[in-house]
């Protein structure tokens, strides 16, 4: 049988997609599995089934997928044959996920060619996430082989999230349930598995005696866009680092698993997740920091501030921002701080992981005109992916020692030629395949929570408040100042780096 990670068989399915004329399924779902079409994925008798409460009949339903692939496959080319091919498989049903109008439509579609695999993908608020799945149940949709997929975020906390994993447990057993976080489909981040446990060069230095710290970073150029009313309810520390910076943590953090067994590696990262060090109250206002973008300008182009987005309201403290320094209290990692950055309207969009070794016990080159910065490893997750390692060379010609930092660089673009598929892509087949070693198990979703909690009410008890900063730049000086306290710095100059 082939591993987790190769891409073995796969069964006939029926994909239902609830939210299927939303932005994330026209920009994401359909052209991930446009593409997998097209890669010769998916078998014949498959079917994408979407079911929304608009009205539209099956052919205005393929219409509008039409449109929507030749809007977001970045300028691929709409292969004729493949589109042929992809639209019979296109079938919508208007559907009301709150009420039972509806759905004997869909039941009877699913009934109609009944396929082993049946895949619910739930790309709606997470507020009907139970609600559907109950619908699923009661109107028997529900097959042997049936699994659900749940978008983040699960809830906007502990509680909410608890509610939603019981309500959706209640119908489908844990190993049905496929929570996405799209980052964990990334290159990038699967190469960080395969970096760390196939190479015998990095394990033996991956701990605290020659690691000084390590670096997060996932920064997007843009606003909120048009998601002001959503946004302002959750925030930078729910949106992003209750998943995406958590998970990135988690994957440089955890130690070996005995196997890319999906719980193996799942086990391993819980174990992460509990021994990160709360943040209380007394701790923080020297180890987080919130921020609130302002008017600016992003690549010399003017932008407006936070406040005067749409859906807004002018007296909004919703971080747009968030530094956090986290401790992971084992013994591989004792002493090493990890520095989360996160933010929106920042210079650039970059996501990359950033291992700062320690210095040399003794450096020999005095005179050598060289600053001792110490090595680091730049793992770039978005955009231009690569991994880069840095290290200290002699300039060639006579006349004197002279040193400089060259970069071991291993380009994604360059090495590994031809397209990338999208994370999407890998991840709606996993769940096809019934592979979840990508996909967040409910433990983890809780524990995530359980520090994200202490955080916010570590801000509500000290009335903590964003701090203002312009947009095109990297935060507030607060969020320098809290790096720069423990003599490090962020860096910035790695992204560009040569």
């Amino acid at each position: 049988m082939a591993s987790n990670f190769n891409n073995p068989h796969i069964d006939p399915f029926d994909y239902v997609v609830f939210g299927g004329t939303g932005d994330l399924a026209s920009r994401k779902l359909l052209p991930a599995l446009f593409r997998r079409d097209r890669d010769g994925q998916i078998p014949p008798p498959s079917r994408i089934i979407t079911a929304a409460r608009a009205g539209l009949s099956r052919d205005e339903y393929q219409s509008h997928v039409e449109a929507s692939l030749r809007q977001f496959l970045d300028g691929e080319d709409l292969d004729g044959q493949t589109w042929t091919r992809f639209r019979e498989r296109l079938y919508f049903v208007q559907l009301d996920a709150a009420s039972e109008a509806g759905w004997p439509d869909l039941v009877s579609l699913l009934d109609d060619s009944p396929r082993e695999v049946r895949v619910f993908y739930l790309a709606t608020a997470p507020n009907l996430f139970g609600r559907i799945a109950e619908r699923i149940k009661l109107s028997g949709a529900l097959s042997p082989e049936a699994r659900v997929v749940l978008e983040k975020p699960i809830g906007h906390d502990l509680a909410s999230a608890r509610r939603i994993n019981d309500e959706v447990g209640q119908v489908f057993a844990e190993p049905r349930i496929f929570r996405i976080d799209h980052y964990l489909g990334k290159e990038t981040v699967q190469n960080l598995l395969v970096l760390r446990f196939a190479n015998a060069l990095f394990e033996p230095l991956w701990q605290s005696h020659t690691i000084d710290h390590v670096q997060i970073t996932v920064a997007e150029s843009i606003g909120i866009e048009s998601r002001g009313a959503y946004y302002d309810r959750t925030g930078a520390l729910r949106d992003m680092v209750q998943n995406h910076l958590i998970q990135l943590l988690c994957l440089v953090a955890m130690e070996p698993p005995a196997s890319l067994d999906r719980e193996a590696v799942r086990d391993e990262k819980i174990k992460v997740l509990h021994a990160l060090a709360p943040i209380s109250a007394a701790d923080v206002a020297h180890k987080t920091v919130r921020g609130q973008y302002r008017a600016g300008a992003i690549v010399g182009s003017p932008v407006q501030g936070y406040l005067e987005e749409a859906g807004v309201p002018a007296t909004s403290r919703t971080e747009t921002l968030v530094v956090i320094k986290a401790e992971v209290r084992n013994w591989r990692w004792a002493g090493v701080p990890f520095y989360l950055r996160t933010g929106k309207r920042m210079p650039k969009k970059v996501s990359e992981i950033v291992i700062q070794f320690r210095p040399v016990p003794h450096w020999v080159f005095p005179g050598s005109g060289a600053a001792t910065t110490p090595n680091r490893l730049i793992i770039r997750v978005q955009p231009d992916e690569h991994v880069r390692l840095s290290l200290w060379m002699k300039e060639p010609g006579p006349g004197g020692l002279r040193l400089r930092s060259a970069a071991l660089n291993l380009s994604f673009a360059e090495a590994f030629k031809g397209r990338f598929p999208d994370a999407y892509e890998r991840l709606l087949m996993d769940v096809v395949r019934g592979n979840a070693t990508l996909f967040m198990r409910r433990d983890e979703v809780e524990a995530a929570w359980t520090w994200i909690d202490q955080i916010l009410g570590a801000w509500e008890e000290t009335d903590d408040r964003p701090r203002p900063y312009t947009a095109g730049t990297w935060g507030p000086s607060a969020a320098i100042a809290l790096i720069e306290r423990d003599n490090r710095t962020w860096f910035e100059e790695t992204l560009d780096i040569a």
